[in-house]
């Protein structure tokens, strides 16, 4: 069997899976989300930090909470890193500096999971479980509650609520995000993953050294680091060391945690709305583009330029000879479509082209299908810009959901859009501009790529990279937390603005002129507007990256 015919099969199984599990699975959320039931776990909870669960919320009030839980979640990440060295569990680690404290908190707080530092040579086990994993179920939680707040806007009329946040977060932790990570982590086990109190082992190696190999709770941080779409990983090379990532069978497993909820939201939404055929073009766009990245990328690493990738076949710089190249390929894809940020291979080695699908999958927005919740609310904002361009082609008021789109809501959405490339395009300039651009291995086209990278992982909430530039200084840990802060907070505050502003308005009746949101042609124009948008938007930085370097 070729390399392609085996990565085909990877991909088509892959694609089966999320298919058969996209309506239970979205069910499921939707029960979680809008159901009324508390259990008796739940109203503990509620108890402990003084919350009404009947009690619902404005998007002001919405916002307020998100943005002071996760305030108190940065100080706390901060603080328990700064004292790691006085902790139960710090493998004697000394306390993580400042500036790396604060960039890790920020990072793991905003989902990006953006990492300056080697996990296993800095953060104790404690730190590891009680801080950055507990993290990973929370942020995860945060997006899929905005999500959730934002699909309640077009669903609800005359009124200002949007739901309870606290109630949101702690149902989607406990019964959605909690028991598939008991379960997903069993099987990583299974699959040969370390679960241990390890402070490590000492081995020799095939040249006589001795190395000690480092373990630790392992397998219950990687799966919610692929199921929440987190991305953070234990050991310095991620899911592509093999006590997180074993087989080729695991591998398949991580992906497909990486777009479980992400692909099966989109139910969830037409559920809520009352229309499955509406949740139904949401999934069709995220699935369109999502196929047709998977595809270029292993196109380019199977087919890279150069003597030695043609002659065996693929470009394997950089990748597990356990998961081969194109495994790798859709692995990347999988994990820059949405914002895991995860890898089992070293991106910086991708062909030119290569990489650069990894860009462009983050500059898209990672709407295909995103990361959890994000992923959602992301592909209805552009679905809000596309019914809105479709009404000026037309000279009629858009309509989406029977929502009126006007000046507010169209102002809302483009601001949303506009906050990543202002901080990818702002924040990469004043790395050249400052003088902090310089690489350790690569100048020229590749070096401008590795900057551009980073901010974009940031900007948009990733954590993935090009790691030819050394970030774990001053500058790049305050400049790329910054980013990280900016590009998850300000959107989030737009997307609970829009949902306030539609949750508000009467319902308008469908008339002959009104645009069919369902239909393949809404589907196509909003495939069309996702492209465009970055095209137009990031095209001169590309040309001088990537498309260079390949050309």
């Amino acid at each position: 069997m070729t390399m392609t015919t085996a990565g085909t099969i990877f991909v088509l199984s892959l694609v089966v899976a999320l298919v058969a599990v996209h309506k239970p699975f979205g069910d499921y959320m939707f029960r979680v989300v809008s159901g009324e039931r508390q259990s008796r776990v739940e109203r503990g909870v509620y108890r402990l930090v003084g919350v009404n669960p009947a009690a619902e919320q404005s998007w002001g009030v919405y916002a307020r909470s998100v943005l002071a839980f996760s305030a108190v979640s940065v100080l706390f990440l901060y603080a328990f890193q700064r004292v790691q060295d006085r902790l139960w569990l710090s493998l004697g680690f000394e306390s993580v500096v400042p500036h790396g404290a604060w960039n890790t908190a920020v990072s793991f707080v905003t989902n990006t999971n953006w990492q300056s530092y080697s996990g296993e040579s800095t953060m104790g086990h404690l730190v590891q479980m009680a801080g950055l994993a507990v993290q990973n179920f929370v942020s995860a939680a945060v997006g899929i509650a905005v999500a959730v707040a934002l699909v309640r806007g077009f669903a609800r009329s005359r009124t200002g609520e949007l739901g309870n946040f606290w109630v949101d977060l702690t149902r989607i932790v406990l019964r959605i995000l909690l028991p598939i990570a008991v379960l997903g982590a069993l099987m990583l086990m299974l699959g040969g993953a370390v679960q241990n109190l390890s402070a490590g082992t000492d081995v020799t190696t095939l040249t006589g050294g001795t190395q000690t190999i480092t373990g630790g709770p392992v397998a219950s941080q990687e799966v919610i680091k692929e199921l929440g779409t987190n991305g953070g990983g234990f050991y310095n090379v991620n899911s592509a060391h093999p006590f997180e990532n074993p087989t080729a069978w695991t591998n398949w497993l991580e992906i497909f945690l990486i777009l479980l909820i992400p692909f099966s939201l989109p139910r969830v939404f037409g559920r809520m709305v009352g229309q499955n055929r509406q949740g139904y073009a949401i999934a069709a766009v995220m699935a369109i583009l999502a196929l047709a990245s998977i595809t270029l990328t292993n196109v380019f690493e199977l087919t890279g330029n150069g003597t030695v990738p043609q002659a065996v076949g693929a470009a394997l710089e950089g990748k597990e000879v356990r998961f081969d190249a194109s495994n790798s390929a859709t692995f990347a894809a999988a994990t820059t479509l949405t914002s895991t940020g995860a890898v089992n291979s070293f991106h910086d080695s991708f062909t030119s082209l290569g990489g650069m699908m990894t860009m462009v999958n983050m500059m898209l927005g990672e709407v295909a299908p995103g990361g959890t919740g994000a992923g959602l609310y992301g592909l209805l904002i552009l679905a809000v810009i596309t019914v809105f361009v479709a009404g000026l082609m037309v000279g009629r008021t858009p309509e989406y959901l029977g929502k009126k789109i006007g000046s507010r809501e169209i102002k809302f959405a483009s601001l949303y859009f506009l906050i990543t490339p202002v901080l990818v395009l702002i924040g990469t300039a004043a790395a050249f501009a400052t003088g902090n651009n310089s690489t350790a291995l690569n100048v020229g086209p590749h070096g401008l790529s590795e900057v551009l990278y980073a901010f974009t992982s940031a900007s948009n909430n990733n954590g993935s990279a090009f790691a030819g530039i050394t970030v774990n200084t001053t500058w790049w840990d305050t400049a790329l937390g910054l980013c990280m802060l900016l590009g998850r907070f300000l959107p989030i505050i737009f997307v609970l603005a829009l949902a306030g502003s539609l949750a508000r308005q009467a319902p308008t009746p469908a008339s002959e002129g009104t645009l069919p949101t369902h239909r393949p042609l809404f589907v196509g124009m909003v495939v069309g507007v996702t492209v465009i948008l970055v095209a137009l938007t990031f095209l001169p930085a590309l040309a001088l990256g990537p498309l260079a370097e390949g050309l």
